[in-house]
């Protein structure tokens, strides 16, 4: 009964350590994703002279588009070493805009609840303001 008790307490002090770590990891690969979609989109522009258009979105990286200005150097494979686009840590995809109203492109991922705005883990996380 004692050891029950005592491991009762542990496990109430660290899970919510655990826990909060967990949601910081979910962040940082966010933010480590985007980057990556990032580096590829630059990739893309590098051989075809623009990048996709949001119509064309992020699955222009892994399938050659078949709409819009069709891309004339296409990489054979793709730009994504996965050959897929990521979701984001939570299981949703990314936002994609080009030309986007902060730059080029904006790459937008909504955090732990998958909606616009939000505090926490619940934040944006937004290709132009990454740390």
């Amino acid at each position: 009964m004692v050891v029950i008790v005592i491991l009762g307490i542990l496990a109430a002090i660290i899970a919510p350590k655990i826990i909060g770590r967990t949601d910081e990891a979910k962040v940082t690969e966010a933010k480590v994703q985007i980057r990556n979609l990032e580096t590829a989109l630059k990739l893309y522009k590098l051989d075809n002279g623009v990048y996709p258009s949001t119509e064309q979105g992020l699955d222009s990286l892994v399938a050659k588009p078949t709409a819009g200005e069709i891309p004339r150097n296409w990489r054979e494979g793709g730009y994504l070493e996965k050959k897929k686009v990521p979701l984001d840590p939570w299981g949703n995809p990314y936002t994609y805009a080009s030309p986007g109203a902060n730059g080029d492109y904006d790459i937008v991922s909504y955090g732990a609840d998958g909606a616009r705005a939000g505090e926490s883990f619940a934040r944006d996380i937004e290709s132009w303001s990454l740390d």
